[in-house]
């Protein structure tokens, strides 16, 4: 850890350190990944993992599923997140392989053990999707083709674009990281003086003729996927099976989106990420510090104004989280080469690393009560055993619902009351014993859900009941309880005259 010869030989080795954080980065990704039920998102992968379809943009982790993981165990809640918890420990050596190459061991040794306690990575890992898996190649190939071009290193570069070809699979997205280096290149060296030189070499026209390659390859299959997915929120705008909350002004919405996606990497490891680019663009390797700041904010400024036009998930920036960590790394690595006057000389970097993951402790705690997902498991059960048949049942995220109470009615919970009204006038003509459920979110702040949009939650003051809460505190505050109500209010249900 420390640079010092004497400390040096009384250092645990560097394999020695990352062999530790493995074993740790293995029992944080893999505890209770099988206790939580499916949510969200979570129950589509299920779903293309049981039958795949050739025109399904993303299909990498699908086929994964279907072929290494469901011959030999059912895709449960365990089976689905095998694979993505196998990545993100997968993540842990290859961030550190690729991090040594570009900053060295110490750096890559402190952005690793940042990566290995961070909480959004162990939920990624323990999240039933790709997003572990975009992680992990990202975290490769765009450095890889950086060294085989930089270092004219021909197996880093086969390898860089291997597995760039392996993380459009994962996800279109990650091709987005891409564009910033090939703006910066542009701008910077395709002048005229400069270009007439650079191509009388021999690797500048190879590598010019792969980024034509890259380019053409991303056109051809990305473009039409981004048309298509602006077309379906067009013609099916709020489609989905989220409730989601009301409008914001544009240019506020754009704001939320980047906070929150710097949030849920916390602001510290944010911080010193900024200040490890600029220190890197300061001193050593301001070629290396243009890379990486072009990787990040390429694709953050694109998915941002993107967001203008059409709905964008702040998952969409995951291929942009390995340069913070590579940055923070940066940023540790000189605070240990600053003499301090202390002994051993890495106790002050060692406890500021320490403090950034303090950041985000709440959230990896609350990860192990709740995996930060709403209960919809334990609703089905208490609403399965007190329902008849004739009742119907109105959700958040209804096809979650759906597969945990399979033989009720469940259809999608919206801000228009309509469809609600004229559900309880049917079930109240059917049966004096019939009901509607509704199942919503608690709103528990500013930026979760509004019961109150579209008068949802005055209608159901006036007609429901609420019969229960369902979920599991957290430290943090990112609560996630279920309301649960039955209307007609004024009816009591078979249990409550039991």
């Amino acid at each position: 850890m420390s640079p010092d010869t004497t400390e040096g030989r009384l250092a645990p080795a560097p394999a020695l350190l990352i062999a530790a954080l493995i074993i740790v980065a293995l029992l944080l990704r893999f505890w209770r990944i099988g206790d939580w039920n499916f949510e969200g998102t979570e129950i589509f992968t299920l779903r293309d993992s049981m039958h795949l379809r050739l025109a399904n943009p993303r299909p990498l982790s699908y086929l994964l599923n279907y072929y290494l993981v469901r011959p030999f165990m059912p895709l449960d809640e365990f089976g689905l997140r095998l694979l993505p918890a196998v990545f993100g420990v997968l993540a842990i050596p290859a961030f550190y392989v690729v991090s040594r190459r570009l900053t060295g061991s110490r750096a890559a040794l402190f952005g690793t053990f940042l990566l290995t306690f961070n909480e959004l990575h162990v939920y990624y890992s323990q999240f039933a999707r790709y997003w572990s898996l975009v992680f992990l190649l990202c975290a490769v190939y765009p450095y890889a083709i950086y060294l085989g071009i930089r270092e004219r290193d021909r197996r880093a570069l086969a390898f860089g674009l291997v597995a760039a070809i392996l993380a459009a699979l994962a996800h279109p997205v990650s091709m987005l990281l891409l564009g910033g280096p090939a703006i910066w290149f542009l701008a910077t060296y395709l002048r005229p003086r400069h270009f007439k030189a650079l191509w009388t070499r021999r690797d500048f026209r190879i590598a010019v003729a792969v980024a034509v390659v890259l380019l053409a390859g991303v056109l051809v299959r990305f473009v039409p996927i981004l048309q298509g997915w602006i077309f379906q929120h067009d013609t099916n705008p709020g489609s989905g099976q989220f409730l989601l909350r009301g409008r914001m002004a544009p240019g506020l919405k754009e704001a939320f989106y980047v906070v929150a996606y710097l949030e849920s990497l916390t602001i510290p490891l944010v911080l010193s990420a900024m200040v490890g680019v600029y220190l890197l663009w300061q001193g050593r390797d301001r070629f290396l510090a243009n890379f990486l700041a072009s990787l990040a904010l390429f694709p953050i400024a694109f998915l941002t104004l993107l967001s203008l036009r059409t709905p964008v998930s702040t998952y969409y920036l995951v291929p942009t989280a390995p340069v913070f960590f590579i940055g923070a790394g940066v940023f540790f690595d000189r605070l240990a080469e600053v003499e301090w006057g202390l002994r051993p000389r890495w106790l002050l970097p060692v406890t500021v690393a320490v403090m950034v993951i303090a950041a985000g402790a709440p959230t990896l705690i609350s990860q192990y009560r709740n995996g930060r997902r709403y209960d919809f498991r334990s609703v089905a059960q208490w609403i399965g055993a007190r329902r008849t048949r004739d009742d119907i049942v109105y959700s958040d995220q209804p096809m979650v619902l759906a597969h945990y109470l399979p033989e009720a009615q469940v259809e999608r919970l919206r801000y228009d009351t309509l469809p609600l009204a004229r559900s309880l006038q049917d079930v109240q003509r059917t049966s004096r014993e019939a009901a509607v459920w509704i199942v919503a979110p608690t709103p528990s702040h500013a930026l979760r859900t509004a019961l109150k949009q579209g008068g949802l939650s005055d209608w159901m003051y006036q007609h429901c009941r609420l019969r229960n809460i369902i979920g599991q505190g957290r430290i943090d505050f990112r609560e996630q309880y279920l309301q649960v109500h039955r209307c007609p209010w004024t009816l009591p249900d078979r249990s409550a005259r039991e």
